[in-house]
């Protein structure tokens, strides 16, 4: 735990340092809101964090939340209802309405929920190529392309691969343009794929739609999958439409910096 606590202290206590060196700020900082991945709400991790930036930072006025919480205050207005979704690496939405209740949904850790991510799409297109390998499916340029992605050509080969510790949820993310650029170029298999993960985004966007009792629910979107992967994009859209009909995209306020300065200033209040 010590080892695990020095990770969160270092780097915050280094970026502290160059945004105040940066900024040029002299006078004392009264409260500062961090967002970081998987920092659970009421959790015991928040609490700890929380008392690990209090100590790293020398201020008592700390809010230690998870990023999708800051994106989500720095997309709206103060007080104004909305929805972030997120989805690079991993996925997640959360919401707020007029009344300032939130809720999120998705995004619990890659090994059991990482739909509508990059991860998901990658490890699911490896998933079909293995079938394929087996004789359980057509072999279809999905195998291919993925498997010569990875420097492999046999079925053990991947196994090995995709189980050793430093390949985890970035390796599959990796293979995510992959599978969207043949989703785009018509294979069925791949196409598949995408499909699911932009469901499964929209039934994100539609659960906390729906906890929240929100009618007209405008949503902002953020991450490498959702921004730059336009068969995603086109899936996510068009159930999105369907299910959700009261729904609006459009561009943020700000981003997730914009919303720690929010949550921080709403600290001194």
């Amino acid at each position: 735990m010590p080892a695990a606590q020095n990770n969160f202290k270092k780097p915050l206590r280094s970026s502290f340092n160059a945004a105040r060196s940066c900024c040029e700020l002299k006078e004392q900082i009264q409260a500062a809101a961090i967002g970081a991945s998987g920092i659970e709400l009421h959790s015991p991790t928040q609490s700890l964090g929380t008392r690990l930036a209090q100590e790293t930072l020398a201020m008592q006025a700390v809010l230690v939340t998870g990023d999708e919480r800051t994106a989500l205050a720095g997309a709206f207005p103060a007080g104004a209802e909305g929805i972030v979704l997120i989805s690079g690496t991993g996925a997640i939405a959360v919401g707020r309405n007029q009344l300032g209740k939130q809720h999120r949904c998705a995004g619990w850790g890659w090994l059991v929920d990482g739909v509508g991510s990059a991860m998901d799409i990658g490890r699911d297109g490896l998933a079909l190529s293995l079938r394929m390998a087996d004789g359980r499916l057509p072999e279809t340029k999905l195998k291919s392309v993925l498997w010569a992605a990875l420097g492999v050509s046999q079925p053990h080969e991947l196994k090995a691969l995709v189980v050793d510790p430093s390949f985890g949820a970035a390796g599959f993310a990796r293979l995510a343009p992959l599978v969207s650029d043949l989703a785009a170029s018509g294979e069925i298999n791949a196409q598949r794929v995408i499909d699911i993960a932009g469901e499964e985004l929209a039934l994100m966007v539609e659960g906390v739609a729906t906890a929240l009792e929100m009618q007209k629910v405008p949503l902002c979107c953020f991450g490498g999958a959702i921004e730059h992967l336009a068969p995603l994009q086109a899936s996510f859209q068009a159930v999105l439409q369907q299910r959700l009909p009261g729904c609006s995209l459009q561009k943020p306020l700000g981003d997730a910096c914009h919303g720690a300065l929010q949550l921080a200033g709403e600290l001194l209040i």
